[in-house]
């Protein structure tokens, strides 16, 4: 489908359908208010309803806000996919509105249907945003950055919907490789011989009876005159199984979205590349495929990370951390940023916290906190902030190791696991660091907002945006 930006009067138009959003008290005002109440189309949020003999349709909405223009965007998109409709287009006369009717159509109409041997098809080919104001050219970009934004979301839900056979610690670098490639990016893939030069034994256990190598990935992006430099950190478990703490049967499916983190910070570079933002950026992956064998690591082992700090291993399932531990410390060796975040589908106890729409957010600036707040918001994304405390982190205490990989206790423990992340962050990036805790939102299997079946995409559209406000 393509999606295009006009400077041109709606009545010029070339269209097929145009959508019109209106709200109750629109509905009143409309002089199709008898048609539309005759097919008992009531203009409430996100509902939709077709005037076929006029060529419109209808769409429902609360408020003329981002929010609300971007969910009814999804619902429209839909249900004209599912038409016999070639081209559609929308009036818009607010430049701040246009990544919302972007976001809206560009995700709410993605499916991932690779897997299926009859793929759906659609006629609906041409969507177009009529902009009605003079001042197009900046107009043109807000509009172009939205697209790239979108598609680098898009490209995220690829990623982690594909399967952990197709998709494994080997095939993620050449996937990350293929990116580099193509965007112009620096490239570094460290396989277990690099890793063990660097000792990151941590993450190396975890991936210990797996057949596929782990893989620690490092892909960057150095525009000239770089005003910030950013750390990314992804969390890659291309599939977990739990290890030896074997999951349940029922938990173990969907667990291919445990590289949600990693596939986030793919699609951020990507963006940031292709918006050609004034930042560099530096993407740190470990790919690690967590199974059971001769060969695991177990309960009761004690792991040495890369910082020398040792851990007890009390749980093999609570693994995203001990590879985090040692892709952080290599980051912050590698890298020195002004930035430093890390995105991992880390804990189920993120989801009893803040629900399954919502990222977690954990860190010591407050600052820096509210600043990635308030880029969520922009972008439409939820997040909410889970606060460190001295008694928690007491909670990770080891009697034969510096620390233990879970909690001594059962509360809290999206907190604790970013506490244990704590531990491995220097004294000097303390107040330069964020950690994402994205296991609920990365992942759907009930359609909400912009969001269909499987992989979401969370993290792309509001980091993109706090690297938009740096620029």
């Amino acid at each position: 489908m393509n999606i295009q930006l006009l400077n041109q009067n709606i009545a010029d138009a070339k269209k097929d359908i145009t959508l019109v959003y209106m709200s109750e008290k629109d509905l009143k005002k409309s002089k199709n208010k008898k048609a539309l109440k005759l097919a008992g189309f009531k203009a409430t949020q996100d509902s939709v309803c077709f005037l076929h003999n006029k060529n419109i349709l209808a769409c429902g909405i609360e408020s003329f806000t981002a929010d609300d223009i971007r969910c009814v965007s999804s619902v429209a998109i839909r249900a004209l996919k599912n038409t016999k409709y070639t081209s559609a287009n929308v009036s818009i006369d607010d430049k701040a509105l246009i990544p919302a009717l972007v976001e809206g159509f560009v995700l709410g109409g993605y499916t991932y249907e690779n897997y299926k041997s009859k793929k759906s098809t659609t006629t609906l080919k041409d969507i177009s945003l009529i902009y009605t104001k003079d001042d197009y050219k900046s107009a043109i970009k807000i509009f172009s950055d939205a697209v790239i934004i979108a598609d680098s979301t898009c490209f995220t839900r690829d990623i982690v919907n594909t399967t952990p056979e197709d998709l494994n610690p080997e095939t993620f670098a050449k996937l990350a490789k293929k990116l580099a490639k193509e965007n112009n990016l620096g490239c570094t893939v460290l396989d277990e011989k690099g890793l063990k030069k660097e000792n990151c034994t941590s993450m190396l256990a975890v991936g210990r009876a797996s057949r596929h190598e782990s893989q620690l990935i490092h892909l960057s992006y150095k525009p000239k005159n770089a005003k910030k430099v950013v750390n990314l950190i992804g969390k890659g478990l291309t599939y977990d199984s739990g290890g030896l703490s074997l999951k349940p049967g029922t938990s173990m499916v969907t667990m291919k979205m445990d590289k949600a983190g990693a596939c986030a910070v793919l699609g951020i570079i990507k963006a940031a590349s292709e918006m050609k933002l004034d930042v560099e950026i530096h993407a740190f992956v470990g790919a690690v495929e967590n199974m059971i064998g001769g060969d695991a690591y177990k309960p009761d082992d004690v792991l040495v990370s890369r910082n020398g700090k040792t851990i007890e291993v009390r749980n093999t399932d609570a693994e995203g951390r001990l590879v985090l531990a040692d892709v952080l410390d290599y980051a912050q060796d590698k890298v020195k940023a002004d930035y430093m975040f890390d995105f991992a589908t880390l804990t189920g106890a993120c989801m009893v916290a803040v629900g399954q729409y919502t990222t977690g957010v954990m860190g010591h600036s407050s600052a820096l906190k509210h600043s990635l707040g308030k880029a969520a918001v922009n972008a439409g994304e939820l997040t909410a902030s889970l606060p460190f405390n001295k008694h928690l982190k007491k909670q990770l205490k080891s009697e034969i190791a510096d620390i233990c990989n879970i909690s001594n206790k059962p509360y809290g423990g999206a907190i604790t696991a970013g506490l244990f992340l704590d531990a491995f962050i220097k004294e000097e990036n303390k107040e330069k660091w964020l950690h994402f805790d994205i296991a609920g939102s990365a992942y759907t299997e009930s359609p909400w907002d912009v969001n269909g079946y499987g992989g979401t995409g969370a993290g792309v559209r509001f980091m993109s945006e706090f690297l938009k406000s740096l620029s």
